[in-house]
């Protein structure tokens, strides 16, 4: 099968944030599978030298986006069995940050064109034409209309997967014609059309022929207006052609028992190295070393909607159970004031580092005991998994892909604890059930540990799910 996947960021060449994991991991997994995998990108400035130097210069060509002709140059570099095409043109893309420009959809939808068009122009006959985000949106569109003229797009079909709703695209109505080059019949045979605007990520739901998201659950809860910022009908509309795939993670580079970040490595087979790699932790982060307290850690955004109002509104109740804390992340002002009060008010026993830090993120994973991500929404979520392959028990609320990769702790095959309602209550109830099993049960503490290790998180699983579906396309 012949896959290209556009994206608007691929690790390791360029990330901001998950999706940037996804479109680097799940190529290699459907290439590892047989298949003919090629990832289109654009060329940011942050691409590194590194990178460059390793890519090979195809062709150029004038895009066509409405009465523009713009330079579009294609460079090819190919990489653990996956061809990537980067696209080239400076006055989109040579610019300090990827995203948050005032003429974002000009320069996405400069890049879908470039999508659109790079097949013919490297020979590669499409199956199936993979969009991710509001930045590909315009892809299935435009598919709709040039699948005739282009023969390499001759009965290709369109994939398209939701990463994060919040994020549509959403632009003035006279942006239709003029920017993105489409006709007015798609605002009035409501495709695009959104409370008078032009809406992108609403087009490619309609547009595309299969939709996905990073979670059953998460696919679930589209349906309903709390989640779905606006598009709950448009989502409910399309539900026959709508599933949720869990992301995976690269086990290769979470690897407790390999990692270099850590300072001993462990297994599920052999935790000892665990043990150092807690002590290792409160000592750089200035807790007080004590192997017998557990460790609560977050690492994340410090926003509203990852669940801190939560967090902050429990704190003192938390900090009277005998644990310890360690925050990593940056956010909200208040967060990061509440965070920093705190570990004034609890010396050796509280740490707040506001900051971004790879290094320490690592030896978190490696070092803490419980990991807290009560998110009001997360479409998928990473870190509870790799939390879990480092055997950091997750305290999760129960939503997106929370729910379908973290199993009640008292359930069969438990790797953590979860709660359900948005609720302070709730959560320090089951935070205080996790300390209480860790002091009072440390075989069933270690049981889950064991669990949470050797569960499926790989990207092969993930692959699979997604083959699946190309398969019912190119047969259908």
């Amino acid at each position: 099968m012949n896959i290209l996947f556009a994206s608007s960021e691929v690790a390791p060449f360029i990330k901001t944030g998950g999706l940037a994991d996804v479109a680097g991991s799940l190529p290699q997994a459907l290439a590892a599978a047989g298949h003919d995998v090629r990832v289109i990108l654009p060329l940011y400035e942050g691409v590194g030298q590194e990178w460059r130097e390793q890519m090979t210069y195809l062709t150029n060509w004038g895009v066509r986006l409405a009465w523009r002709t713009p330079y579009c140059g294609l460079f090819e570099l190919k990489k653990d069995g996956v061809t990537y095409y980067f696209v080239d043109n400076e006055y989109y893309f040579k610019r300090a940050q990827v995203y948050g420009h005032y003429d974002d959809g000009e320069r996405f939808g400069f890049f879908s064109r470039a999508v659109i068009e790079t097949p013919a122009h490297v020979g590669f006959h499409v199956d199936i034409l993979h969009c991710n985000d509001w930045q590909t949106a315009l892809v299935p569109i435009y598919l709709l209309e040039e699948r005739q003229r282009i023969p390499e797009l001759s009965g290709t079909k369109s994939v398209y997967t939701i990463h994060n709703i919040e994020y549509q695209g959403r632009y003035g109505k006279e942006t239709l014609r003029d920017l993105f080059g489409l006709n007015a019949g798609y605002l009035h045979e409501h495709m695009l059309e959104y409370h008078g605007d032009v809406n992108l990520m609403k087009g490619a739901i309609y547009a595309a022929d299969y939709v996905t998201t990073v979670s059953p659950t998460y696919a679930s809860e589209l349906q309903y207006d709390f989640f779905a910022h606006g598009l709950a009908g448009v989502v409910s509309d399309n539900r026959h052609k709508l599933r949720g795939i869990l992301n995976g993670i690269d086990t290769a580079l979470y690897d407790p028992a390999k990692d270099p970040g850590l300072i001993q490595h462990f297994s599920a087979r052999s935790m000892a190295g665990k043990k150092k790699c807690k002590a290792a932790l409160q000592e750089a982060v200035g807790l007080n070393v004590n192997p017998n307290v557990p460790i609560i850690a977050c690492v994340s955004r410090l926003v509203k909607h990852k669940g801190f109002e939560l967090v902050s509104a429990a704190l003192s109740e938390i900090m009277g159970m005998d644990v310890q804390m360690v925050v990593l992340g940056t956010g909200d002002w208040n967060f990061e004031e509440t965070f920093r009060h705190a570990q004034n008010q609890y010396p050796g026993r509280f740490a707040a580092k506001i900051m971004y830090s790879s290094s320490l993120s690592t030896a978190i994973y490696g070092g803490a005991d419980l990991f807290l991500m009560p998110s009001i929404a997360e479409p998928c979520g990473l870190s509870q998994m790799i939390a879990m392959r480092y055997g950091t028990l997750p305290i999760v609320r129960e939503t997106g892909g929370l729910r379908d990769s973290v199993v009640p702790h008292m359930a069969p095959g438990g790797n953590g604890f979860t709660f359900a309602d948005i609720n302070v209550h709730d959560m320090v109830w089951v935070i205080r059930e996790a300390v209480d099993l860790y002091h009072n049960d440390q075989k069933a503490w270690k049981a889950l540990m064991k669990n949470a290790m050797t569960a499926d998180f790989s990207w092969t699983r993930s692959a699979a799910a997604y083959l699946e579906i190309y398969g019912w396309l190119t047969l259908g």
